[in-house]
């Protein structure tokens, strides 16, 4: 069994209905669970997103105000989990220094430091704008 526990299936089987569904929903529980707990920037990054959501339903005036504070929020931990999975390819494929190895992780922090200046100028913009 894999590193993760989860069962792996061969390229031929598939899933359709409810059966995908539910199997998808695990694997994404599975995803959340993993990155939880190796991944110390996803904890802090979700620990913000439970003060900073309820917060952006209170401050946002209006619909679009509060989807823009709390998406972007949410938008920090969407590109955190597509982050730790490009980190741990690169990792699976082997540890030694390669330098398109650490682009691809570079480009990841890269991707989530954006994200992070996503929220902040949203936020401000809703704020004070």
């Amino acid at each position: 069994m894999p590193e993760s526990g989860r069962k792996t299936f061969g390229a031929n089987e598939k899933y359709t209905g409810l059966k995908h569904f539910t199997k998808a929903f695990g694997w994404s529980v599975q995803g959340f669970r993993t990155t939880f707990t190796g991944e110390s920037a996803f904890r802090h990054e979700l620990f913000l997103a439970v003060f900073l959501v309820p917060l952006g339903v209170i401050l946002g005036d209006n619909g679009v105000e509060r989807a823009l504070l709390i998406g972007s929020v949410l938008l920090v931990l969407v590109v955190e989990l597509l982050n730790t999975s490009i980190e741990s390819a690169v990792d699976r494929i082997g540890l030694e220094h390669n330098t398109l190895s650490g682009r691809a992780k570079d480009t990841g922090s890269a991707a989530v430091f954006l994200s992070c200046f996503i929220v902040i100028t949203t936020w401000c913009c809703v704020i004070f704008g």
